[in-house]
């Protein structure tokens, strides 16, 4: 009931940006506002990545930023919220399907956690005995 309530008071709700921002402003603005850097490195050949990104139609995506969970900055090991830094992109990407330009900001995984030999690897049947799946559990 408080929800619903809530949902009808008046609103100054208003997005970070526009979607007609190129993508790189949208990453730019989202590392000055939210983050507090003082700016943004393009690293590789992010710039060219975007630009083709935005010919390719994807411009008006939203970003969804690829960093550290344990800073706002791109380095963990500047804990909490710091200001002044600047973000590196390392490298960017599109999900297409999902409708977003994701950066990778520093040394960010965006497979966390996997190990260095995949599960499959020990997974078997054994043809001898009532061709059991061994190594699942």
């Amino acid at each position: 009931a408080a929800v619903v309530r809530a949902c009808g008071q008046p609103s100054q709700f208003r997005l970070l940006y526009p979607d007609t921002m190129s993508l790189r402003e949208k990453i730019e603005t989202v590392c000055l506002k939210i983050y507090g850097a003082a700016g943004v490195q393009y690293l590789n050949d992010t710039e060219e990545k975007l630009r083709q990104f935005e010919e390719m139609g994807f411009g008006k995506f939203p970003v969804c930023m690829a960093k550290t969970q344990y800073s706002f900055s791109h380095d963990p090991e500047l804990k909490g919220a710091p200001t002044g830094f600047v973000v590196p992109i390392r490298d960017v990407r599109v999900c297409a399907g999902a409708g977003f330009v994701y950066p990778l900001l520093g040394e960010m995984s965006t497979m966390p956690g996997l190990p260095t030999r995949p599960a499959f690897y020990g997974i078997d049947i054994d043809f001898d005995h009532d061709e059991k799946i061994l190594g699942l559990f």
